[in-house]
């Protein structure tokens, strides 16, 4: 493991990268290389890649409030495309990035033993 990046544990799937100080956490989901991983304008724009820091320290970039008001970020909501780690980080997929992410799983997903749809909802 490189020393200069951090782990990424995505609890939607289980799925864990690592991922630089100087990348976003989009960018580090991108190089896992596989379906379902939404994208849009990568600027903090179009609210695609909305998440929930769940649990680590990072550096959320400018991002437009129409995709994340300032409580939402107050409670760790960020565009992936515009947050960076600090330390290992566990991150949620929200919205229409969650949708994408976990539909290629089949029933419900468990989630530190808790059953999360993925229907959309």
């Amino acid at each position: 493991m490189d020393a200069d990046t951090h782990e990424v544990r995505i609890l939607d799937t289980g799925e864990r990268y690592r991922c630089a100080p100087s990348q976003t956490l989009l960018a580090g989901m991108e190089a896992l290389g596989r379906k379902g991983i939404p994208v849009g304008c990568r600027g903090g724009g179009c609210g695609v890649c909305k998440s929930r820091i769940v649990r680590g320290a990072y550096l959320a970039l400018k991002m437009s409030r129409g995709c994340v008001s300032a409580e939402e970020e107050a409670a760790g909501v960020v565009l992936a495309c515009r947050a960076m780690p600090r330390g290992d980080i566990e991150i949620q997929a929200l919205d229409r990035m969650r949708r994408c992410m976990t539909r290629h799983l089949s029933g419900d997903v468990q989630e530190e033993g808790r059953p999360i749809s993925t229907s959309d909802e």
